[in-house]
């Protein structure tokens, strides 16, 4: 018997971008800096609201040239950082019973 090949789309597996950066960093800096530029209106926050945006938006697009999904992996490991004690599990979906964390502790 053949096994079934299923094609893998490729728009499936690209990164969520957004003008080359982070699609939710890029979009909030660009809020950032519109808040900026609107509440403010004088020519000194037009200036510093578009040399952040531009600014933001280099360095975003930098990160996700080096690694595309680097805000997820920043986020997770900044979630285990704070963990004090990691139970071993062979498996993420397995339950360990109150005696099986009371021995590790």
């Amino acid at each position: 018997m053949a096994l079934h090949k299923v094609p893998v789309r490729a728009s499936a597996n690209r990164p969520n971008l957004f003008m080359g950066g982070d699609r939710e960093l890029v979009m909030v800096c660009g809020l950032l800096a519109a808040a900026l530029i609107f509440s403010a209106m004088e020519w000194q926050a037009i200036l510093y609201g578009l040399a952040g945006w531009f600014a933001s938006l280099y360095g975003w697009r930098l990160m996700a040239k080096s690694d595309p999904l680097m805000r997820q992996v920043y986020m997770r490991s900044l979630r285990c950082y704070r963990q004090r004690y990691y139970p071993p599990r062979s498996t993420p979906f397995r339950v360990n019973t109150a005696t099986q964390g009371k021995q590790y502790k």
